[in-house]
């Protein structure tokens, strides 16, 4: 006797501890932050090196600032659409195939069942019934064949605006010193907030991958400090040549 559709199992809710990391927003804003903050803190630290007037660090911050989230917002947006485009013409084309050749689809469903270990009447069973309903057909398609979400293809404006605010907050948080002061004490200041930062990254990066929070916030703060030495070793030798 033939299943009837309310015999048919359905597929049960996402479960409320999984993130949903889909579409790219969340992976943009968590490389947005730390690269904000990893190359401001470079420049800020590179042009204080060379003891400028605190409004020349100020000019170059906020110039990291805005070109640096510009840049990484166009990037993503454009990175996103390749990707969204990508994956809709491989749909389209997956829905032309299951209209000329429903068949031989419902064939390659049946395979890829039974490569899985499917009994090969179940797996008939289960290509026939996908294969009755359009959408899902392609929906099954899609992610058994291509690996495709096809509700999950990705916001291109989404992950712009995501990484643009991001780095912005993240360059913004060591130039902070230097709307209020200059010299030695926006430097040391630039230097705190910048590592306090990078630990709140790394920290919140391990909560949301699940690794070490201390390996991961030590981590970040090598990648924010490493290039900060270098850039203010050279920034204090080129003031030194051209002094």
């Amino acid at each position: 006797m033939a299943d009837t559709e309310a015999d048919l199992p359905v597929p049960p809710p996402p479960e409320p501890h999984h993130r949903n990391i889909g579409g790219g927003t969340a992976r943009a804003a968590v490389f947005g932050i730390s690269d904000g903050l990893v190359s401001n803190v470079a420049l800020i630290l590179g042009v204080a090196g060379a003891s400028p007037g605190a409004g020349v660090v100020r000019l170059a911050g906020l110039a990291g600032l805005i070109g640096g989230a510009v840049s990484m917002a166009a990037g993503e947006w454009v990175s996103m659409t390749a990707q969204a485009e990508l994956l809709e013409r491989e749909l389209k084309m997956e829905a032309l195939e299951l209209e000329r050749r429903p068949e031989h689809e419902r064939r390659e469903l049946v395979q890829i069942y039974r490569s899985r270990g499917v009994e090969a009447e179940t797996a008939e069973r289960l290509a026939t019934e996908m294969m009755r309903d359009p959408d899902l057909a392609l929906e099954t398609h899609a992610r058994e064949e291509l690996g495709i979400d096809p509700r999950e293809l990705g916001s291109p404006l989404g992950a712009a605006l995501s990484s643009f605010g991001a780095f912005a907050v993240g360059a913004l948080v060591p130039l902070l010193p230097w709307f209020f002061g200059g010299g030695a004490a926006a430097l040391v200041a630039s230097i705190i907030l910048g590592s306090a930062m990078a630990l709140v990254v790394g920290a919140a990066l391990a909560r949301f991958t699940g690794r070490s929070m201390p390996r991961s916030a030590a981590r970040q703060l090598t990648l924010s400090a490493v290039p900060a030495a270098v850039t203010y070793a050279l920034g204090t030798i080129v003031a030194v040549g051209l002094g």
